[in-house]
């Protein structure tokens, strides 16, 4: 560690700790001289050479120097600064639309200057405008000029000075041991730094803004290696917990699989296995199951709570919300209960009397599975001995909640705590390189297989133009005996956005279609008006039903063929597949209708193309990684910090792959290395990679 760090000096800027400075230095988290260090550059600015005037082409980015032979302040249509630089090659054009007195000054006629900008053409050549200006003379810098993310009110300057001389006083020596640096042919690391604050003239400038300069490689390999640490660290810490051994010892698992009418996957047979071994160990399962929607995640829960409740312990299942909470309720219960498994449920909805019982249920150990929403994590709800914990659409719930959920199992048998077991389940596949990166501490389980007999969804995109073709495709579908959604993005009307929402498409349908029974949910609405709404459309009493996306998980009614997604370009890409997930649940052929308001963003444009183009989830969440970069799929797991700042998962997999070679050798050979490569990458974020 370095000295300054280890006695919390800040950085020597020349004033007192609570200076304006300081504090906008601070913003950007950079305290210490290893903050600044590893503070690197956005891009380029190269002012090491001019050229002349007569050389520019529009588009490119170019530095001259000359005389200003004209300059006005012109109303054409609006007040603008306009002067003319002239070198002996030729003329250019500079302007400015918001300016000051001091800029008036500077481009006095006669003073020479110095100039950098984009050029561009104008009305009567070429143009720079709001270009960089500056004395002209003096010698040219020697290296590239460094673009830092600042803050508001932080100067370029300012920051480039603090930067320097944090260089002078940080410890740059190198936390990779030789054997590892000379293996992936790395820089060291202080060249590497150097490199990039100050890279020469003659560096391209091209693998600089690209990141394919070895000083890059080098940096990004450090990033990464630090996060895999970080997350085997992660791991060996659990498997050092302890938790309850659950044996599949009982006959539970035999009458459930014989009175289930249906056979199941290859897919989920391989995972139920997976999970029914790590039960068996004496440390704490932490395995992610995912699968695509309508693959059957919940079968495979009802196995893992099954082998739990055999071995003699509770089982807790905790939903994001209501409608999903009471879907996984209803379907264990009707596997579970007739084989003699007591089967709990537990919301914030229900009557005191109601949560009263339950929670007594709970405590004492006669309800053997709980399912629930957060209400389960609430203080007043004990556990008599939980030792599986189950939490759907995970992603959804804060570290603090899953946590919360966890320490409701803990026991302690003599010294040591017992840990339960934790299956988190997702409906979002993970694409492989985000698995490796950022969830390389769990187990990952995949149900990569639908069950048999079910259809897939034709996606049609349709504009809005065409409602009325949608309302008579409605008809169409009722006519046969099915069911619709109409899925809106609001609730009630907004001036922002002006799209069309829920209550009011429903009250429209309505009446447009006089003969249908039209129903509408949403989140705003009661739990016992949305449960009577939801069982309505269950039992067939309603044709169409009016939504928002609080159906986008855990509604399965395989009745319901048609899905009408109203301003489709308004959604996510992984929210949309959710959503088209809820038909395509029967064997008749079910429709997917995506109606959108033109003009459309490039973006929109391509999130509608993929939902066109493939029904695989897999497929899906790969163009979403794409599109949107890994924060969706996290979660809340970032926190709002950006764990990766240089490193792509996209482009640097192979950089990936290195990293989690290494991490072994460091951590079985160079312990010492590996915590000073931790301390200075990872800092206080290593708690983000761990929940």
């Amino acid at each position: 560690m370095s000295a300054s760090r280890a006695t919390g000096a800040r950085l020597p800027l020349g004033q007192p700790a609570t200076s304006l400075l300081q504090r906008k230095l601070e913003r950007l988290g950079l305290r210490d001289p290893s903050d600044f260090v590893v503070h690197l550059p956005l891009r380029y600015e190269d002012e090491t050479r001019l050229v002349p005037i007569l050389s520019l082409a529009p588009g490119m980015t170019a530095q001259v120097e000359g005389e200003v032979v004209r300059s006005e302040v012109q109303y054409r249509p609006r007040r603008q600064l306009h002067a003319v630089l002239q070198d002996d090659s030729g003329q250019l054009a500079l302007r400015w639309l918001n300016f000051y007195p001091s800029q008036q000054k500077q481009l006095s006629e006669g003073n020479r200057l110095r100039v950098r900008g984009e050029v561009r053409n104008g009305f009567g050549g070429h143009e720079m405008v709001h270009p960089k200006v500056s004395r002209a003379g003096g010698d040219l810098p020697q290296a590239l000029t460094p673009v830092y993310p600042t803050t508001d009110g932080l100067t370029q300057a300012s920051l480039r000075k603090a930067i320097d001389q944090a260089l002078q006083t940080a410890d740059l020596s190198d936390t990779l041991p030789e054997e590892v640096r000379q293996q992936y042919q790395l820089l060291p690391f202080a060249q590497a730094i150097r490199m990039l604050h100050h890279p020469p003239a003659q560096v391209s400038y091209a693998e600089l803004v690209e990141r394919g300069h070895p000083a890059w490689e080098r940096i990004k390999f450090d990033e990464l290696l630090a996060q895999q640490l970080s997350l085997a660290a992660a791991r060996a810490a659990r498997r050092r917990q302890k938790a309850r051994e659950l044996p599949p010892n009982g006959v539970l698992l035999k009458r459930l699989r014989a009175s289930l009418p249906f056979r199941l996957t290859d897919a989920q047979e391989r995972v139920i296995q997976e999970i029914s071994s790590d039960l068996c160990r004496n440390f704490p399962m932490h395995r992610l199951l995912q699968g695509d929607v309508g693959s059957g995640k919940t079968v495979v829960a009802a196995f893992a709570a099954a082998q739990a409740i055999s071995a003699g312990s509770q089982v807790a299942l905790m939903a994001p919300t209501e409608i999903l909470a009471e879907q996984h309720f209803r379907k264990l219960a009707s596997w579970l209960q007739p084989l003699g498994v007591n089967v709990a449920w537990l919301t914030g909805s229900l009557s005191v009397k109601s949560r009263r019982q339950a929670m007594a249920a709970i405590e004492s150990g006669e309800a053997q599975l709980v399912v629930g929403t957060q209400a389960l994590i609430q203080d007043k709800v004990a556990f008599d001995n939980l030792g599986l914990a189950i939490l759907d659409e995970q992603h959804r719930f804060g570290v603090g909640q899953r946590l919360q959920l966890s320490r409701k199992g803990e026991a302690h048998e003599g010294v040591l705590a017992l840990i339960p077991h934790q299956l988190n389940m997702s409906a979002t596949p993970i694409p492989r390189t985000l698995a490796m990166t950022f969830f390389a501490d769990l187990d990952v389980s995949a149900i990569d297989e639908l069950p048999p007999g079910r259809s897939p969804v034709l996606t049609k995109l349709i504009a809005d133009t065409r409602r009325d073709e949608v309302l008579g495709s409605v008809t169409a579908e009722v006519r046969q005996g099915r069911q619709a959604y109409w899925v809106c993005p609001l609730v009630e009307e907004s001036e922002v956005l002006q799209l069309q929402t829920a209550v009011d498409t429903h009250a429209r349908l309505v009446q447009a279609l006089p003969d249908l029974r039209i129903a509408l949910i949403h989140g705003k609405m009661a739990a016992a008006d949305k449960q009577q709404v939801m069982q309505g459309f269950r039992d067939g009493h309603v044709d169409l039903l009016v939504a928002t996306t609080v159906i986008e998980v855990g509604v399965d009614v395989p009745n319901a063929s048609l899905m009408i997604i109203e301003h489709a370009e308004r959604f996510g890409l992984a929210q949309l597949h959710q959503l088209r997930g809820r038909v395509g649940r029967g064997s008749a052929q079910s429709i997917c209708v995506l109606m959108y308001q033109a003009p459309l963003s490039a973006i929109a444009r391509q999130r509608l193309r993929a939902m066109y183009e493939t029904t695989d989830g897999f497929e899906i969440a790969r163009r979403d990684l794409d599109l949107r970069g890994p924060g969706e799929f996290l979660g809340v797991r970032q926190s709002g910090q950006e764990l990766l700042r240089f490193a792509s998962i996209e482009t640097d997999t192979r950089l990936v792959v290195q990293a989690q070679e290494a991490v072994a050798v460091m951590r079985d050979c160079f312990p010492e290395h590996a915590r000073a490569h931790l301390r200075r990458w990872m800092r206080d974020r290593q708690d983000f990679l761990r929940s």
